[in-house]
This record gives structure tokens, C-alpha cells and sequence, in this order.
């Protein structure tokens, strides 16, 4: 970013990020105010990214769970057969994939932001990865796998994350959830019910 911001001085840079700078644990609401103190490395190059860019007058989108035809962690997981995991079990946030291009292209065309200039985009409806493999086993008629004890990756990320600011601004998901998505977008495109 810094070398993109030093050759295009006068770009409007937009830089995705991702919502996993938000380290919070304890299932709390987030907004672009909350603290965003990500505790891995990954997440700290991406405030850092995430500086330079608002420095230069840029905008951040900070994306969720991206998922859309032939992206979808949680469908492998179910049509896979994958244990459920039964030990801190968490919210998941997600957005389809149409919907953070629609997001791009919206705030691209916006003239001035006001600081600052910093949205999540995500879809409506933070969840409980259990539900959701739940809701997939029973629409595909594939029973989950037995829970096994064991922690899931990325565990450590239990939050809700807001889209209001986006909104506010006018823009609004196409899909709201992932009901909508699976079965409007996802379930279509895999010639699934």
C-alpha cells in the first residue's frame, strides 16, 4: 500500500481489509468505532495497510466472510461430512461475494466521505456457525457428523459485526443473510435444492 500510495499520489485508493481486525471475543455488537487491535500478524499488517490508505485519503472496506457460488467453507463442510465442533462454537460473519463488489463499486461512486473513511461490509445477519451447518445438513438432507471436543479455527473471533454505516449511506446487501444467498444464489449455481 505504501508503494501503491508513493506511485499514484493522487489515486483514490480503496483498500479491502477484513473484518478480522476486530479481535473482540465476548459476541458484542462492532461498528467502524470499535477498537481494532487484531492480536495475529496478519491482522496487524492489515491496520497497517489500513493507515496508509486513510493517510492518503483512501477509503476501507473492512469485508467479512466472503462466500458466494463455489465459495463456501461452510457447504464443503457440510457436504464433506466434517465433525461438528461442539467446543466454542461462535458467530460467523459473512457477506456474498455479490454484495462486496456491489459495496466497491457503491463507494467508489460517492464523491466526498467524510472520516472516517473506514465500512464494514457485511451482510445482516451475524449467526452461530452451528446454525448455519445446521440449516445446510437439513435443506441438503445430509446429516451432520457427530460434535467432536476440539476447537475451531479461528476460534478466538466471537463478534457481530454492523453494517449501519453503510446503509446510512445508501447502500444495502442484495443478499441479507445466508438463507437468502444459499437459496437465491449458492444452492441455483451447484444444482442443489
Amino acid at each position: 500500500m505504501a508503494n501503491l500510495a508513493a506511485s499514484f499520489p493522487r489515486a483514490r485508493l480503496i483498500f479491502t481489509s477484513s473484518t478480522s481486525v476486530y479481535a473482540q471475543q465476548d459476541g458484542s455488537w462492532v461498528n467502524e468505532e470499535s477498537r481494532a487491535e487484531p492480536p495475529t500478524e496478519r491482522g496487524k499488517i492489515l491496520r497497517e495497510a489500513e493507515d496508509i490508505v486513510l493517510d492518503h485519503g483512501g477509503l476501507v472496506l473492512r469485508v467479512a466472510g466472503i462466500y458466494g457460488p463455489g465459495r463456501s467453507f461452510l457447504l464443503r463442510s457440510v457436504i464433506n461430512r466434517a465433525p461438528l465442533v461442539s467446543v466454542n462454537d461462535r458467530l460467523v460473519n459473512q457477506v456474498h461475494r455479490d454484495d462486496v463488489a456491489a459495496a466497491i463499486f457503491f463507494l467508489a461512486q460517492q464523491g466526498t466521505v467524510s472520516s472516517p473513511r473506514i465500512f464494514n461490509v457485511v451482510d445482516d445477519l451475524p449467526v452461530v456457525r452451528s446454525e448455519i451447518l445446521t440449516w445446510l445438513s437439513t435443506e441438503l438432507g445430509i446429516p451432520l457428523s457427530p460434535p467432536e471436543g476440539i476447537e475451531g479455527k479461528r476460534s478466538e473471533s466471537n463478534k457481530r459485526v454492523s453494517n449501519a454505516k453503510l446503509r446510512a449511506l445508501g447502500w444495502a446487501p442484495i443478499y441479507s443473510n445466508y438463507i437468502d444467498a444459499f437459496v437465491r444464489s449458492i444452492f441455483p449455481q451447484h444444482g442443489l435444492p
